[in-house]
């Protein structure tokens, strides 16, 4: 039996002993059979046209249920982060859906004239003060709230992109958003929930798991965000492109590729005729 089919069966059955087979699924029910039959704390009798399950012996059920669940009263756990909850739940805080609530994109300013403002509250991040005083910055995001900055907001994929910032065109007035190989759902829902920057440029490897995450992005904004290529990507692609991670990243490239915009499409096409991918830090290097 698995645990979790158990906790949960457990957690059903119990204070609602009898209770119909029916409000059981199969891998509860099954669960619960080798429990009744290696503790006989549950019994399984023939109701009417169907099974119900019932507690038979209550000291060995709920020290299996507080073994399993330990459980808080639920005033308190009313008031404690989802992940607490987990634990009180199944000992696991990973156990249900445990994404925390809020998230704090790492931001850093390239240019001297780049803020944040929350106007509902009031509130001014100087994004470009900070960057100079400390490197970079972060805010507490919620889809609801109103930050928006005036200047453009690009997104970054790997930390090299992040920490040095020579490969943004001449003059750029911006800030950089580093998130890490994966654009978290958040930070997307965030995104699409008003308008947060006057542009949104992603700047991602040019491989499978780049492009989804370009797809997934225009599904949060449509037209209003770009997907940025190097100057010279062509050859630098022929040059220093990976056979391994065009393969490593075929099956997001797949799933991808037909729903990418026009302009990101001659890259795709050449991918694909070179079975090659190409990650961010070939910016720095030489076309030939």
């Amino acid at each position: 039996m698995t645990e979790q089919a158990l906790r949960a069966a457990l957690l059903k059955l119990q204070g609602k002993s009898p209770l119909p087979a029916s409000q059981f699924t199969a891998a509860q029910r099954g669960a619960l059979d080798q429990f009744a039959r290696q503790t006989g704390a549950v019994k399984c009798l023939r109701q009417g046209r169907g099974d119900v399950y019932s507690v038979c012996n209550q000291a060995v059920f709920d020290a299996h249920v507080t073994q399993l669940s330990p459980q808080v009263e639920p005033s308190i756990a009313e008031q404690l982060p989802l992940r607490a909850q987990h634990v009180a739940h199944a000992r696991d805080s990973k156990a249900r859906r445990h994404q925390h609530g809020s998230y704090y994109p790492l931001l850093k300013a390239v240019g001297d004239t780049v803020s944040w403002r929350e106007v509902e509250r009031g509130a001014e991040l100087a994004l470009s003060a900070a960057t100079r005083e400390f490197g970079a910055a972060s805010l507490s995001i919620q889809s609801d709230d109103a930050w928006h900055s005036e200047r453009a907001l690009w997104l970054v994929e790997n930390q090299a992109l992040f920490d040095r910032t020579d490969w943004l065109p001449e003059g750029t007035q911006a800030s950089l958003l580093y998130y890490g190989g994966q654009l978290d759902g958040r930070l997307l829902s965030w995104l699409g929930h008003r308008p947060r920057a006057s542009q949104v440029m992603l700047f991602a490897d040019y491989d499978g798991v780049g492009l989804s995450n370009f797809r997934r992005l225009r599904e949060a904004l449509g037209d209003a965000c770009d997907f940025w290529l190097m100057p010279q990507w062509e050859s630098k692609l022929a040059r220093y492109g990976s056979v391994q991670l065009w393969r490593d990243t075929l099956r997001h490239f797949t799933t991808a590729v037909a729903q990418l915009p026009a302009p990101v499409r001659e890259l795709t096409e050449q991918m694909q005729q070179l079975g090659m991918a190409l990650e961010q830090e070939a910016v720095w290097l030489p076309a030939s």
